[in-house]
């Protein structure tokens, strides 16, 4: 479990991180969204020991991180996938870890092994990886000393679709198991996918928490669904009879109700229907309405 209490950062008179509270559970992956420069990597700094807090408190298992004998066995860290001697090997820099952690040599092959990094690419030097293979080992490291919780920043940056789905389920398993997992990253889309939490910020500043489907009950009160049926006249007919609103959108409708609403409906008026699904870029459109202020482009 990750606590974070009042923590406050600033640096001369900027307030990088103002004022944030928050709790990462274990069995869930946890989402932190923002924008560029919002403060994510910030916290997650403050959280490892390497940025003190001008006040607050951050704790993993009740512990501040620094106090934690032999971390790596119980935090995975992984802020800079670069952040490596760029002369070494990937071997060798799992090895170096491996050793400082006090594990066996055979777990550096089980983690190539895990982030599929060839016998081959980890024999190269971190400065010929590509970002995608350094993002790769980076996780790689992070997963070293088993650890029961996971740290990530931006960890999808420089992964191809292929490992970008290989990441999701990676952490999803890890969950599974009991594992926390805070995951930063400015990618809204893809961090939907996977989380069991979002918190968004901006401006240093939580701006909204929760999963997805109460965050967008807080801010629209009710779901938007997209169906498409054999006769969408009579499911619109039969939806605005139980005073439900609905649209028409491209080839079928825009119902202002929750899906099983709308199947329920259908079912009991023996309509056959061709798609149903939540709205999609809704969550998007609140994140960007919450963040409008840190954002540099402007949002209509």
């Amino acid at each position: 479990m990750i606590t974070v209490e009042g923590l406050t950062r600033k640096y001369g008179s900027f307030t990088a991180v103002d004022n944030v509270s928050f709790v990462c559970q274990p069995g869930r992956v946890t989402g932190f969204l923002g924008p560029n420069g919002a403060g994510k990597t910030t916290t997650m700094r403050v959280m490892v020991g390497l940025t003190p807090p001008t006040s607050g408190r951050v704790t993993i298992g009740g512990h501040v991180y620094t106090d934690i004998p032999n971390p790596g066995r119980h935090v995975g860290v992984l802020l800079d996938a670069g952040a490596q001697h760029a002369g070494r090997t990937g071997r060798e820099i799992l090895e170096i870890g491996a050793r400082t952690m006090g594990l066996p040599s055979q777990r550096v092959d089980e983690m190539l092994e895990l982030v599929s990094l060839t016998p081959a690419e980890a024999k190269r030097r971190l400065r010929n990886y590509s970002l995608g293979m350094k993002q790769r080992l980076g996780i790689a490291h992070a997963l070293l000393g088993d650890p029961s919780v996971l740290i990530l920043d931006e960890p999808a940056n420089g992964l191809d679709p292929a490992g970008i789905r290989w990441m999701r389920g990676l952490l999803k398993g890890y969950a599974e198991r009991g594992g926390t997992v805070l995951l930063s990253s400015h990618l809204l889309n893809e961090v939907e996918l996977i989380a069991d939490e979002m918190i968004l910020i901006g401006h240093g500043r939580i701006v909204a928490q929760g999963d997805k489907k109460s965050l967008l009950a807080d801010v629209q009160g009710t779901a938007t669904t997209f169906v498409t049926a054999l006769d969408n006249e009579a499911l619109a007919a039969a939806l605005k009879s139980r005073g439900i609103t609905v649209t028409s959108a491209g080839e079928g409708l825009r119902v202002e109700a929750e899906p099983v609403e709308v199947g329920r409906a259908a079912a009991e008026n023996a309509i056959v229907l061709t798609d149903l699904r939540a709205a999609e870029g809704a969550l998007e459109d609140l994140f960007l309405e919450l963040t409008s202020d840190t954002q540099r482009e402007g949002v209509a």
